[in-house]
Formats: C-alpha cells, sequence, structure tokens
C-alpha cells in the first residue's frame, strides 16, 4: 500500500531546509520543521518569509496562497515532535557524525512505519541508514539550491533501502512537481559529481594564474551559456560546502581530480567561503550579498602602461567554413573592410552568398537596416590568391584543423603581410607556438579563438605564446571589444579555457555511464535541471561530434598526461563504429 505523506518534518532551516519546507507546504503537506534553538528558528522564518513574500510580489502564488502555505508550517526545537510525522528530511550541515547522531535519535522517536530521508549532496546514504535500527526506511533525497525553484531531486537508493520505501519517495517527488532522477549511493551522486570536478579543474587554472577569475567565469558564461562561472557558483555555493563535497569524493573514488585544490581549504581556514561570509574568489558588499565590489585583484583595465596598441583599419581571413564566414561578418558588421582568400572562385562565391543570406535574415527580423546590409557586403572582398592579403593589418586563419595545413599557411603569411601585420589562428586545440616558430616574427603571432557561430557566441579566447608581443595581446584585446566580443585571455596549453574544462567533464559523464550508474537521459537531467545548463553532456556530445570530441580529449590527454583525462572507451568504441552523433543519425542518442 502507498504512503500518503500528509505530515512531513524536516530538520535544519538554512537556505535548503527552509526551502525544502517551502517545498512541501506548497503542495499542501503540514510541515513541522526544527532547528537546534530559537536563533535558528527565527532565521528559519526569515528566510520561508522572504521566498514567498518574493514569489507573492511576483504573483507566482496568490495572497491565499501565501497564507495557507505558511499556516501548514509549525516551528520546534524538539525533535520529540517529529514523533507522528510520516516523513522526516534532515538537512543539516554535511558533516556525517552529526547526521548519524539526528538519525539514530529520529530512530527512537518516529513510528516504525515512518520514513526518513537526508538530504545530503555527497555523503554516503549507507552510513547515514546504519546509525538507525532499521536502514532499510532510509533513503536519500537530495534536493537542489533553490529547492522551491529547482525541479531536480536525486532519489538515492541503498543497497539496504526497502522497494516500497523507495517507490514511494519516487512517487512523492513526482506529486511535489518535482523531476526525479534515481541513483545508487555513491559519493556525488550524478550532479555534484560531475559539477564538482569541474569546478575543481576551474580552481586549479586560477591557482596557477593560468587566467584570472573574471576570464574563467566569463569563458564558461560566453562560451558555453552556464548561468554563472565556475568561481562565481562555488562563491554561491560556499567553499567550506565545497571541500566537505569534493573530499568526501575523494576519499571515497580516490580520484586525484577530486581531490580538493590546496587553496580551497586555505580559504576555508581563512573564513573566505565565499557570498555568506562576505569575501570567496571575490569580495561582496556584506555577508550574504550578491553585490561583488572591487577589490585588489579587479582588473585595471584600458591598455597596460607602456604598452602601445598597434593600428588595425583592414582585416584579413584564410578561409570559406562556418566558422570563416561568421568571422569575416563579424569584422565586416563592426565597419571592418575585410578581405578574404578561399581556394576557389566558387567558394568565394559560395561565401559571398552566405553572408547575403545572414544579412536577409537579419533585415527581415528588423535587427538590421537594408542599407546596413548593403554597407557590409560592400566592406567584403574575396580572392583566390593569398597575395590579396599583403597589406592588412590582421589576419584570421580558420582552415583545417591540421598542423601541416596550419604551418604551410603562416611561412606564406609570414612572407606575404607587411610588418607589423598581426598573424592569429582560430584553432580550438593545436599549439599557436607551432605555428610561430614557422615564421620570422613570432612575436606578432597570437590565438584568437571564436565559437560557432562566430557571429552569434560572444566569446572569443585570445591565447598568448611565449613569444607574443605585449602590444599584439593589447591590440586584440582591444579588437574584439571593438567588434563587440567578451575577450578572455589565457596563454598556450591545449584547450585553453573552455575546452580544458569542458571536455573532462564530457568525459567523466560518458564513463559514469559505462559504469551503468545512470542512464544518459538522467544524467542529460540532471545537469540541465539541477546545474541550470542549456545542454545535458549527451546531447552536446552528439552535437559537437563524437569523433572532435574524441580528438580534443586525446589533445588535452596528451597535453596533461592526466590519468583522469584519458578519453573513456565507451567514447571509442562508438567512433570507431562510425556513431559520431546528429551528423551520421546516431550518437549516443539515435535521430530520425
Amino acid at each position: 500500500m502507498t504512503r500518503d505523506f500528509t505530515s512531513v518534518g524536516v530538520i535544519g532551516l538554512g537556505t535548503m531546509g527552509a526551502g525544502i519546507v517551502e517545498v512541501f507546504a506548497r503542495n499542501g503537506i503540514d510541515v513541522l520543521a526544527v532547528e537546534v534553538d530559537d536563533a535558528g528558528v527565527a532565521h528559519g522564518r526569515e528566510i520561508l518569509a522572504g521566498s514567498t513574500g518574493r514569489a507573492l510580489r511576483r504573483e507566482k502564488i496568490t495572497q491565499e496562497q501565501h497564507d495557507a502555505l505558511h499556516a501548514r508550517v509549525t516551528f520546534t526545537t524538539s525533535l520529540e515532535d517529529l514523533a507522528g510525522c510520516q516523513l522526516v528530511v534532515e538537512a543539516v550541515p554535511e558533516h556525517l557524525d552529526l547526521k548519524k547522531d539526528i538519525f539514530g535519535r529520529l530512530d527512537r522517536i518516529v513510528s516504525a512505519e515512518a520514513v526518513l530521508a537526508t538530504n545530503t549532496s555527497s555523503l554516503p546514504v549507507t552510513e547515514i541508514a546504519v546509525a538507525t535500527s532499521n536502514p532499510k526506511r532510509v533513503v536519500g533525497m537530495h534536493f537542489f539550491n533553490p529547492a522551491p525553484v529547482q525541479q531536480f531531486v536525486e532519489v538515492i537508493r541503498t543497497v539496504i533501502t526497502a522497494d516500497d520505501v523507495f517507490e514511494d519517495v519516487k512517487a512523492l517527488a513526482e506529486r511535489l512537481g518535482k523531476k526525479p532522477v534515481v541513483v545508487g549511493d555513491k559519493a556525488g551522486f550524478i550532479a555534484n559529481r560531475l559539477l564538482f570536478g569541474y569546478l575543481n579543474h576551474a580552481v586549479a587554472m586560477y591557482e596557477s594564474r593560468y587566467a584570472t577569475r573574471e576570464d574563467l567565469d566569463a569563458a564558461m558564461r560566453f562560451g558555453c551559456g552556464y548561468p554563472m562561472g565556475p568561481l562565481q557558483l562555488l562563491d554561491l555555493i560556499g567553499l567550506d560546502t565545497a571541500y566537505e563535497i569534493l573530499d568526501t569524493m575523494y576519499k571515497q573514488g580516490r580520484d586525484r581530480l577530486h581531490a580538493p585544490s590546496p587553496i580551497i581549504k586555505q580559504m576555508v581556514s581563512a573564513g573566505l567561503l565565499g557570498r555568506k561570509s562576505g569575501r570567496g574568489f571575490y569580495t561582496y558588499a556584506g555577508p550574504g550579498s550578491p553585490e561583488v565590489v572591487p577589490d585588489a585583484q579587479t582588473p585595471a583595465g584600458g591598455v597596460p602602461a607602456g604598452v602601445s596598441l598597434r593600428d588595425v583599419t583592414t582585416v584579413g581571413v584564410v578561409g570559406s567554413g562556418t566558422m570563416a564566414t561568421g568571422i569575416i561578418e563579424v569584422f565586416a558588421r563592426a565597419g571592418y573592410p575585410v578581405t578574404f582568400v578561399a581556394r576557389s572562385e566558387e567558394k568565394v562565391a559560395a561565401v559571398v552568398t552566405a553572408l547575403g543570406r545572414s544579412c536577409a535574415r537579419a533585415v527581415e527580423k528588423g535587427r538590421m537596416e537594408q542599407a546596413d546590409a548593403d554597407a557590409l557586403l560592400g566592406r567584403v572582398a574575396g580572392a583566390t590568391g593569398r597575395e590579396a592579403l599583403a597589406d592588412v593589418d590582421l589576419v584570421v586563419e580558420a582552415v583545417a584543423e591540421d598542423l601541416a595545413v596550419k604551418q604551410d599557411l603562416f611561412r606564406d603569411l609570414d612572407a606575404i603581410c607587411k610588418p607589423g601585420a598581426v598573424l592569429a589562428t582560430t584553432t580550438s586545440s593545436l599549439p599557436i607556438i607551432d605555428c610561430a616558430k614557422v615564421t620570422s616574427r613570432p612575436q606578432d603571432v597570437i590565438g584568437m579563438h571564436f565559437f560557432n557561430p562566430a557571429q552569434v557566441m560572444k566569446l572569443v579566447e585570445v591565447v598568448h605564446t611565449v613569444t607574443t608581443a605585449p602590444e599584439v595581446l593589447a591590440t586584440v584585446q582591444d579588437l574584439c571589444a571593438k567588434v563587440g566580443k567578451v575577450a578572455v585571455t589565457c596563454a598556450d596549453r591545449s584547450g585553453f579555457i573552455v575546452n580544458a574544462l569542458l571536455f573532462p567533464y564530457l568525459n567523466d559523464a560518458v564513463k559514469m555511464l559505462e559504469a551503468n550508474y545512470a542512464t544518459a537521459d538522467d544524467i542529460d537531467t540532471a545537469m540541465k535541471t539541477g546545474c541550470g545548463l542549456p545542454m545535458g553532456p549527451f546531447e552536446l556530445l552528439d552535437v559537437v561530434g563524437l569523433d572532435v570530441s574524441l580528438a580534443i580529449e586525446r589533445e588535452l590527454y596528451v597535453e596533461f598526461r592526466e590519468r583522469g583525462f584519458a578519453p573513456a572507451p565507451l567514447l571509442e568504441h562508438l567512433v570507431t563504429a562510425g556513431y559520431l552523433g546528429r551528423k551520421t543519425g546516431r550518437g549516443f542518442r539515435t535521430y530520425a
């Protein structure tokens, strides 16, 4: 017989606990909300009132619904008051001993039929369960923050959880309007296991000064469409919480990529916990404030002292594919005369036709005036010989991702282009220094990695080698701003910022699927609804192309020699079989 949960207890009234209280009360369930003392109760009341007040002001609930919700909630400081509850959800801090003590006490208070659930995000549910006399009734019910908004709930089934308990809790999550995903009792479950490896990697980049905090965050927001950058997200989560999650994951799996970066522990020891303390990777207006204020690390902006910008009034582009065409449009739209070089007259004509179609769509949708479209097309000239680039101030190459092809091109550009011209490559994976070294002017060579489609995506990774001149770097950063792009800067290392953070995460998802821990659908649901990502990892892999993804992962593995970066065998097998994603009709999923 299915349990009909009408009375639920929630222990712990921090942001998460208070949010869980609201979720239950919104759905007509009476809630007994427990905190350790009166101050904790007052704080929980304040969080609940603030959240429901915002919902009322935004007309997401009526005054009647608001009042009824609060009428269903009773606050207390006594665990004994939970005796009549059919379900108790624990949402206290992530300390195993604290949780085990609470479950041991609950076991003696509630009835034998009551279900006990933990909202832990990383601790072993089995260890919590065995603190009771009946571990079969213990289950994980991991809500995501903010609980009233996030639809995703991980239901964690241990090896000893009773079938009826698991089914009833899953049904309850659905009744609450959530999307439950069923997982086993493995540290980090789905979302945190994938999310925190990525976050930890971003911290390591920051700690090694590979990129600034602002550039790391901007890269993932503008390059991948993530709602927050990794360091911003860590500040929101809390660095103490992040450390506990990573430490738990590392101790269980011994994966070095989950070993917390040393700076996280140092910041926790110093009390720099993120937003809640007023300072973490960023500095905030006050404890709990989301407002970032300038501090010693805030970039000064402008051109560095002693550095002069080179004049860029004309631009050249080599290539005729989708990326090259997009780059041509970006510069021409910003008012720069552009000369592009393609391999044949047919390809030159194809680029002009593609630009015309793009402009026509923009005019049709009201994003551009016809006169501006005509002017844009008038600034573009095509050629089949590289000699046409002799007088341009900057050349961007967007030819095939083949080092020999690019090196041949850079030898030609070195001989053809005028002294002082900036030579840029939009490679996404190849070493830029290998292009620079075949020229007599390596100081003029730089990476300018646009994202596809270039005319839409805001991000450009500006990649400097050990030989790039400071004025070339400053010139390209300034140029990106002039053409309406967000420039992030990093050194010449495989994957730059975005791919170096994105593809190990995608590889981890494939390994999770390969281990039969969760389905591709559940993993995609977890990352989209639990973490707010625009696409799940398997959706994204199929869009990018499994062959392209495998090539990038191999590059990262060869560069860093990190065991955890080795491509998952499942990915290699799919590529070998010709299942490359959407472009072949089959990848991790099959397409019509």
